[in-house]
């Protein structure tokens, strides 16, 4: 029978360890791979240019391109309103007072020139039928007093101041007549025949239009005459009332093209030309009416809607480069141009109003220059 000792035994046991480390060592995992180096970077020279090794990534993911001087018109927005235009809005007012006996058109309906829109029942108006009448007697009876004194003065039977206390009574009674007729001229009353069309006051519309608004009621009593019984508007065409900004003003003429947009009909365009810059600025809005005349027989626009114009300048020519070749940093605007194949020059530049997804370089950049169109970010990194 074998008896191991105990060196034996300690020799073994170091063997076993040993193998088992070997075997370890060899099942390791090799070591990571180093990152990049500095120089496969964009690296920052003395003189500020910032320049890419060939081997760079970025030199994949940046996009040159030349920045290009194109024809632009600078497009002005403004919000505002529809409305009708005030020459064709007329609101009826009765120039006396009287009950409402008959109304001759609806709310909605369409009213030529000289038709009638309602008829009022006037104790005024049949008061002022009795001043006229008697104002044309009073001048009858005048004139034929002036003929008789006439004759007898020039027969040496009257004296002077009775004739002419007769022709000064005349040309009294004249002008009285003419003042009774002036009133019912001014009602647009005719010559009255029976007593009942003493009374009745027929009230016409003034212009040829739509009947907008109605506020009296047929058997009604009307006396304001301030206040509209009814109102007529010609829509054939209405006004865009736009609140344009003072700075934006140098951009709009008269009879200058606009668009306009309206939120009733979202998605769709419609043209209108400008009428009217307004001469006053409102002090507190810092904004000034601009009104723009919409063709509106098609019945699309309705008094009271907002709607939102454009108004396209005169076309100039600008430097327009994509917006994302425009870096901000800090307080100055920059663009990175190309000076030499992977070497590049931030340049500060004053940029304008953006055009779509380009934007207007004001200074700052030349005609032709190539810039760095995408990614230029990195450049900064």
């Amino acid at each position: 029978m074998n008896t191991t000792t105990p060196n034996a035994l300690g020799a073994c046991c170091a063997l076993a360890v040993a193998i088992s480390c070997s075997a370890l060592a060899g099942c390791a995992k090799p070591t990571a791979a180093a990152s990049p180096s500095a120089s496969a970077q964009a690296r920052h020279l003395d003189d500020g240019s910032i320049a890419v090794d060939k081997m760079s990534p970025l030199r994949q993911r940046l996009q040159i391109a030349p920045a290009l001087e194109q024809d632009i018109a600078t497009l002005t927005q403004a919000p505002g309103s529809i409305e009708a235009m005030p020459e064709k809005l007329v609101k009826i007012t009765p120039p006396l007072a009287g009950r409402i006996t008959r109304l001759q058109r609806a709310l909605g309906d369409s009213v030529k020139a000289g038709e009638p829109l309602f008829t009022l029942d006037s104790a005024e108006l049949s008061a002022a039928y009795a001043d006229d009448s008697k104002a044309k007697s009073a001048l009858l009876q005048a004139r034929q007093e002036l003929e008789r004194q006439k004759t007898l003065f020039e027969a040496q039977i009257a004296a002077r101041k009775e004739y002419e206390a007769a022709q000064t009574a005349f040309e009294q009674a004249h002008n009285d007549a003419q003042a009774s007729a002036d009133k019912l001229a001014q009602y647009g009353a005719g010559v009255s025949g029976t007593r009942r069309a003493r009374r009745d006051y027929v009230l016409r519309s003034p212009i040829s239009g739509t009947v907008i608004a109605m506020d009296g009621a047929q058997g009604g009593y009307w006396n304001d005459i301030n206040a509209p019984v009814m109102t007529v508007a010609d829509l054939s065409t209405v006004w865009l009332s736009a609140n344009v900004a003072e700075r934006d003003l140098a951009q709009l003429a008269v009879g200058q093209k606009a668009s306009i947009a309206v939120d009733a009909w979202p998605g769709k365009s419609f043209d209108g030309k400008v009428a009217y810059v307004g001469a006053v600025l409102d002090a507190e809005t810092r904004t000034v009416k601009v009104r723009v005349a919409i063709d509106n027989r098609a019945g699309t626009f309705k008094p009271g809607m907002f709607a939102h114009a454009g108004f396209a300048g005169a076309p100039r020519r600008a430097i327009l480069v994509p917006a994302a070749a425009v870096l901000q940093s800090g307080l100055s605007t920059r663009v990175m141009v190309e000076k030499s194949p992977l070497l590049f020059a931030p340049r500060t530049v004053e940029v304008g109003a953006s055009h779509g997804g380009q934007v207007e370089i004001v200074s700052g950049l030349k005609a032709g220059e190539r810039i760095v169109v995408k990614e230029g970010v990195l450049l900064n990194d």
